[in-house]
Protein backbone atom coordinates (compact mmCIF):
# COMPACT_ATOMS: atom_id res chain seq x y z
CA UNK A 1 0.00 0.00 0.00
CA UNK A 2 1.35 3.53 -1.16
CA UNK A 3 2.03 6.27 1.57
CA UNK A 4 -1.34 7.98 0.07
CA UNK A 5 -3.36 5.24 0.47
CA UNK A 6 -1.79 4.68 4.20
CA UNK A 7 -2.90 8.37 4.87
CA UNK A 8 -6.17 7.87 3.24
CA UNK A 9 -7.09 5.05 5.63
CA UNK A 10 -5.89 6.19 8.65
CA UNK A 11 -7.86 9.48 7.87
CA UNK A 12 -11.06 7.80 7.27
CA UNK A 13 -10.40 6.25 10.79
CA UNK A 14 -9.45 9.43 12.25
CA UNK A 15 -12.92 11.13 11.29
CA UNK A 16 -14.70 8.34 13.14
CA UNK A 17 -12.97 8.53 15.63
CA UNK A 18 -13.03 12.88 15.40
CA UNK A 19 -9.56 12.93 16.24
CA UNK A 20 -9.10 16.13 15.26
CA UNK A 21 -5.34 16.67 15.63
CA UNK A 22 -4.24 13.36 14.34
CA UNK A 23 -6.86 14.22 10.96
CA UNK A 24 -5.40 17.82 10.68
CA UNK A 25 -1.42 16.30 10.51
CA UNK A 26 -2.96 13.29 8.05
CA UNK A 27 -4.16 16.25 5.98
CA UNK A 28 -0.81 18.04 6.20
CA UNK A 29 0.81 15.44 5.06
CA UNK A 30 -1.98 14.47 2.29
CA UNK A 31 -1.20 18.18 0.86
CA UNK A 32 2.15 17.67 1.05
CA UNK A 33 1.99 14.44 -1.29
CA UNK A 34 -0.61 16.38 -3.40
CA UNK A 35 1.71 19.22 -4.38
CA UNK A 36 4.75 16.87 -4.75
CA UNK A 37 2.98 14.69 -6.93
CA UNK A 38 2.03 18.13 -8.87
CA UNK A 39 5.73 18.53 -9.18
CA UNK A 40 7.41 15.97 -9.93
CA UNK A 41 7.92 15.06 -13.28
CA UNK A 42 7.44 11.50 -13.47
CA UNK A 43 4.25 9.53 -14.08
CA UNK A 44 4.55 6.93 -11.61
CA UNK A 45 4.57 9.59 -8.35
CA UNK A 46 6.70 9.98 -5.08
CA UNK A 47 9.81 7.17 -4.59
CA UNK A 48 10.01 5.32 -1.68
CA UNK A 49 12.75 7.75 -0.61
CA UNK A 50 10.99 10.94 -1.38
CA UNK A 51 7.90 10.07 0.58
CA UNK A 52 10.43 9.18 3.56
CA UNK A 53 12.28 12.44 3.02
CA UNK A 54 8.79 14.18 2.65
CA UNK A 55 8.01 12.62 6.33
CA UNK A 56 10.94 13.70 8.26
CA UNK A 57 10.50 17.25 6.77
CA UNK A 58 7.02 17.84 7.89
CA UNK A 59 8.13 15.82 11.22
CA UNK A 60 10.81 18.84 11.29
CA UNK A 61 8.34 21.45 10.54
CA UNK A 62 6.38 20.44 13.35
CA UNK A 63 9.26 20.14 16.11
CA UNK A 64 11.19 22.97 14.99
CA UNK A 65 7.48 25.32 15.44
CA UNK A 66 7.12 23.60 19.17
CA UNK A 67 10.62 24.60 19.83
CA UNK A 68 9.81 28.59 19.15
CA UNK A 69 6.17 28.28 20.61
CA UNK A 70 8.19 27.02 24.14
CA UNK A 71 10.71 29.61 23.78
CA UNK A 72 7.77 32.26 23.75
CA UNK A 73 5.94 30.40 26.59
CA UNK A 74 3.20 28.99 23.98
CA UNK A 75 2.88 25.39 26.14
CA UNK A 76 -0.76 25.73 24.28
CA UNK A 77 0.63 25.96 20.99
CA UNK A 78 3.33 24.08 21.21
CA UNK A 79 1.60 20.68 22.68
CA UNK A 80 -0.93 20.34 19.77
CA UNK A 81 2.52 20.77 17.03
CA UNK A 82 4.15 17.89 19.15
CA UNK A 83 1.21 15.51 18.61
CA UNK A 84 1.07 16.43 14.75
CA UNK A 85 4.90 15.35 14.78
CA UNK A 86 4.08 12.15 16.64
CA UNK A 87 1.32 10.84 13.79
CA UNK A 88 3.41 11.83 11.02
CA UNK A 89 6.12 10.07 12.49
CA UNK A 90 4.43 6.80 12.59
CA UNK A 91 4.82 6.24 9.14
CA UNK A 92 8.29 6.43 9.37
CA UNK A 93 10.53 3.56 9.62
CA UNK A 94 11.87 3.28 13.21
CA UNK A 95 14.61 5.67 14.65
CA UNK A 96 17.85 4.66 15.37
CA UNK A 97 19.03 5.17 18.75
CA UNK A 98 22.06 7.44 19.55
CA UNK A 99 24.35 4.65 20.66
CA UNK A 100 24.06 2.91 16.98
CA UNK A 101 24.13 6.34 14.84
CA UNK A 102 27.15 6.42 16.85
CA UNK A 103 27.86 3.28 15.70
CA UNK A 104 27.03 3.73 12.15
CA UNK A 105 29.42 7.16 12.18
CA UNK A 106 32.20 5.54 13.44
CA UNK A 107 32.07 3.02 10.50
CA UNK A 108 31.50 5.89 8.13
CA UNK A 109 34.73 7.85 9.55
CA UNK A 110 36.82 4.14 9.13
CA UNK A 111 35.74 3.74 5.52
CA UNK A 112 36.75 7.16 4.11
CA UNK A 113 39.60 8.03 6.56
CA UNK A 114 38.84 11.19 7.92
CA UNK A 115 40.95 12.58 10.63
CA UNK A 116 39.30 16.16 11.26
CA UNK A 117 36.75 18.61 10.78
CA UNK A 118 38.17 19.48 7.38
CA UNK A 119 36.44 15.72 6.30
CA UNK A 120 33.21 16.75 7.93
CA UNK A 121 31.58 17.13 4.81
CA UNK A 122 32.82 14.00 3.25
CA UNK A 123 31.31 11.88 6.91
CA UNK A 124 28.16 13.83 6.39
CA UNK A 125 27.35 12.92 3.19
CA UNK A 126 28.12 9.33 3.31
CA UNK A 127 26.22 9.20 7.10
CA UNK A 128 23.26 10.95 6.05
CA UNK A 129 22.93 8.31 2.73
CA UNK A 130 23.28 5.84 5.14
CA UNK A 131 21.02 6.55 7.84
CA UNK A 132 18.27 8.05 5.21
CA UNK A 133 15.08 7.62 7.03
CA UNK A 134 16.62 6.02 10.07
CA UNK A 135 18.00 9.03 12.02
CA UNK A 136 17.75 12.76 12.14
CA UNK A 137 20.46 15.10 9.99
CA UNK A 138 20.83 17.36 13.46
CA UNK A 139 21.35 14.20 15.61
CA UNK A 140 23.67 13.09 12.67
CA UNK A 141 25.35 16.25 12.52
CA UNK A 142 25.89 16.37 16.28
CA UNK A 143 27.64 13.22 16.24
CA UNK A 144 29.80 13.49 13.36
CA UNK A 145 31.24 16.69 15.20
CA UNK A 146 31.74 15.69 17.97
CA UNK A 147 33.61 12.28 16.49
CA UNK A 148 36.05 14.52 14.29
CA UNK A 149 36.27 16.64 17.05
CA UNK A 150 38.56 13.83 19.38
Amino acid sequence: MSLQEQVMVEMKAAMRAKDSVKLEALRAVKSEILLANTGSSSKDGLTEDEEMKLLQKLVKQRKDSAEIYKEQGREDLAEPELAQAAVIEEFLPEQLSEADIEKEVDQVIAVTGASGMQDMGKVMGASTARLAGRADGKTISAIVRKRLNK
